[in-house]
């Protein structure tokens, strides 16, 4: 595997990672309700998560979709419906004093992180295209392997960025009133993330 090609993925990773989308806009909240600390199990899930599917599948999981090209599809609506039930939550949380918030909610645990990403419509765009543009088709467990720490390495702090962007905010954010509008706003967003699902079904639909 040459230099440049390592580069290139590396720079795949980053711009796929610090890019909006449901993660981001997630940990942005977090941060902004919780704090980095406390956020830190929900980052380290999504980048465990996302290194666990590229593995899947670059040793193999990919021709499953190709066999059944339904699944996929199938899968981004189920991912859609869970995006809204998160979206809905983050609506309707309190946006009181961080005391009175700890004890009506909590922020997303390693486990709930690492099992978003396979409904994650984002992460499979990442994954896929890591393993199409990059591992080729006769790569060694140890190169699958490899490249998959490195896109944790990488996605971590380049998702992390957003967590600490929110935990600056809080300051601002301080008031109930600000607080709940800000959770509004991130749920809304979450729900404009589902553009790109619907429109990749109704696509295919036409066809």
């Amino acid at each position: 595997m040459s230099g440049s090609t390592l580069l290139a993925f590396a720079l795949f990773v980053f711009a796929t990672s610090a890019t909006p989308g449901p993660n981001n806009v997630m940990l942005l909240a977090s941060g902004v309700n919780f704090g980095v600390r406390a956020t830190l199990p929900h980052l380290l899930g999504i980048s465990s998560g996302v290194a666990l599917m590229l593995v899947a599948v670059a040793l193999g999981l990919s021709q499953v979709f190709a066999d059944a090209p339904h699944a996929y599809g199938i899968l981004r609506w189920v991912g859609g419906a869970y995006l809204l039930y998160l979206a809905l939550r983050l609506a309707l949380s309190t946006g009181t004093t961080e005391q009175d918030a700890g004890r009506r909610s909590r922020p997303m645990g390693f486990w709930s992180a690492v099992a978003f990403q396979w409904v994650n419509p984002k992460a499979w765009i990442m994954v896929l295209g890591a393993c199409s543009s990059y591992l080729p088709s006769d790569s060694s467990l140890a190169m699958v392997a490899g490249f998959s720490l490195l896109f944790a390495l990488i996605n971590m702090p380049s998702a992390g960025m957003w967590a600490v962007f929110g935990q600056q905010l809080r300051h601002f954010l301080g008031e109930a009133r600000r607080r709940r509008q800000f959770n509004i706003g991130m749920a809304a967003l979450l729900v404009l993330s589902l553009w790109p699902i619907l429109n990749a079904s109704a696509a295919g639909a036409a066809h």
